[in-house]
C-alpha cells in the first residue's frame, strides 16, 4: 500500500471538502505518519473515514480522521504550549499536538493502551510527550494550569474540575453528550469563567469512566 498517496487523498479528498483548511493543521497530517500509530491488522485502514478499534476487548477507538482534523483546527494549537490530553488511546492524538506545543501530557486509563502509545510515540521519534496512566477527567493537576486541553474521547459533560485546569485565555476542545447525538464544542478560560461555542456534530467512542456528576453549569 502506497501510505503517501493515501495520505495525500484523505486531505484532498476527505478534510478540504469537509472544510479543514488550516495550514498548520494540513501541515501536522502530513508530518507525523497516522499508519504507525494504527494496529497492525487495520493498518489498511489508516486512512479510511472510520474509528479504529484499539485492540481486542478494549472499547477504545481512533478518531475518524475527519474528527481528528476538526479537533485540532478547533482548538488553534499556538507554538510552546503546554497542554494535556485526555484520553492518550494509540498516542497519535498527543503526537499531532505535539508538533507545536512545549510539551504534551497525556493521561490513559488503560494501563496497556498507555504502554502502546508509549511505544508508538518512541518508535515515531516524538521526545515532548508524557503519557500518565489514570483517569483523564479528573485532569492532571500538578502540571496545570495548561494552554489548551484536548479531550480524545466523549465525555456526557466537562468536568469543572478539568476546566479549572486551564490558563485564562486557554481553550479545551470536547465532545459531549450521548450517542447518537454528540455535540464537539470549545470552551474558553475568561478569568474565572468559562464560555462555550459548540463546533460540530458527531459520534465517538466515550472515555472510560465518563460520568456526569461534577458538571460544569453555565
Amino acid at each position: 500500500m502506497n501510505f503517501e498517496q493515501a495520505r495525500f487523498n484523505m486531505i484532498e479528498q476527505q478534510l478540504r471538502p469537509g472544510k479543514v483548511l488550516n495550514p498548520d493543521v494540513l501541515d501536522v497530517l502530513f508530518v507525523v505518519k497516522r499508519e504507525e500509530f494504527v494496529p497492525p491488522s487495520h493498518r489498511r485502514l489508516a486512512f479510511a473515514d472510520t474509528q479504529i478499534p484499539l485492540g481486542a476487548g478494549m472499547e477504545a477507538r481512533m478518531f475518524a480522521p475527519m474528527v481528528e482534523a476538526l479537533a485540532l483546527q478547533t482548538l488553534a494549537m499556538k507554538t510552546h504550549e503546554n497542554v494535556l490530553e485526555v484520553g492518550t488511546g494509540s498516542g497519535y492524538m498527543a503526537a499531532l499536538l505535539g508538533v507545536h506545543a512545549d510539551h504534551v501530557w497525556s493521561i490513559e486509563i488503560d494501563p496497556q493502551l498507555a504502554e502502546m502509545a508509549r511505544e508508538n510515540l518512541r518508535r515515531a521519534g516524538v521526545t515532548n510527550v508524557s503519557v500518565e496512566v489514570g483517569n483523564g477527567l479528573a485532569g492532571l493537576s500538578v502540571h496545570a494550569p495548561y494552554d489548551a486541553i484536548m479531550v480524545s474521547g466523549a465525555a456526557t459533560v466537562v468536568p469543572q474540575v478539568l476546566l479549572d485546569q486551564l490558563k485564562p485565555g486557554g481553550r479545551l476542545f470536547a465532545i459531549e453528550g450521548a450517542a447518537p447525538a454528540m455535540q464537539a464544542a470549545l470552551y474558553t478560560r475568561v478569568g474565572n469563567d468559562f464560555g462555550r461555542v459548540a463546533v460540530f456534530e458527531t459520534v465517538v467512542a466515550p472515555l472510560r469512566n465518563a460520568a456526569p456528576e461534577t458538571a460544569f453549569v453555565f
